[in-house]
């Protein structure tokens, strides 16, 4: 089978299911895989690495969260302008987008490669199984819910779970490791005593730091809330006028 028909296949698949799916389950159904689909944004993945590096210092943790998100990055921003894949709604008029419209392009899912790698991961870092096999079913969860949502394609998430269980490894076998060992060189040149493991006292010390710590989670939360913020506020600017 030629390259051509064999992606013209999977196109005419992936019209097929979305378009089957698409907004199954009704309203509650719906509202309940907002809620799941939201935990595949990179929001939690920013908080946790600001609170392991500025509220509780723990590197191991803090090396393999950064470098299996910093390697989704890597990945799936080229391949998304590789094949510009249009979003689904941009192309199937009977679609019913259920959610906010993405701006990215649509293959592969980020979402999906995200909590992928990073359920993978922490299955990894509690060393159990029962972790590991719970995350993957609410990748798989997530997965769904993009397409449901009507913003993927089911090609678009089978690809960013494949690449995510790439992402993982590479990151814990590979460059985890090293950037690990980056950041304890970097301990050796600064001066004072490192707080491992433990809630930084200078969060009761010093009113600077305090104002950082509250400064950077801020931000990361009002980031992540601008999109939905701004249409709210031009929701609210229509009907007043």
């Amino acid at each position: 089978m030629e390259s051509k028909e064999f992606l013209h296949r999977v196109d005419e698949w992936d019209q097929k299911v979305i378009l089957k799916y698409n907004g199954i389950g009704g309203k509650p159904f719906t509202y309940f895989l907002k809620i799941v689909s939201f935990f595949g944004r990179e929001t939690i993945w920013f908080i946790l690495m600001a609170y392991y590096l500025f509220i509780w210092y723990y590197p191991y943790l803090l090396a393999h969260i950064c470098i299996t998100f910093l390697i989704g990055v890597i990945l799936i921003v080229p391949i998304k302008r590789l094949f510009e894949r249009s979003r689904p709604f941009e192309r199937l008029e009977n679609l019913n987008v259920l959610e906010r419209k993405p701006t990215s392009r649509s293959f592969p899912s980020w979402h999906v490669y995200n909590i992928t790698s990073q359920g993978l991961l922490f299955g990894y870092l509690l060393s159990s199984l029962i972790f590991t096999v719970l995350f993957l079913i609410f990748s798989i969860i997530i997965a769904f819910s993009r397409i449901q949502l009507g913003v993927h394609y089911p090609s678009d998430v089978i690809a960013g779970f494949f690449i995510g269980i790439i992402g993982f490894f590479l990151s814990v076998f590979l460059v985890s490791p090293l950037f690990l060992e980056l950041i304890k060189f970097f301990e050796q040149l600064i001066n004072y005593e490192i707080q491992y493991y433990r809630i930084n006292s200078w969060l009761f010390e010093k009113i600077w730091y305090i104002f950082l710590c509250i400064g950077i989670f801020s931000l990361i939360l009002f980031i992540s809330s601008y999109k939905m913020l701004k249409g709210l506020y031009k929701k609210l600017k229509a009907v007043s006028l």
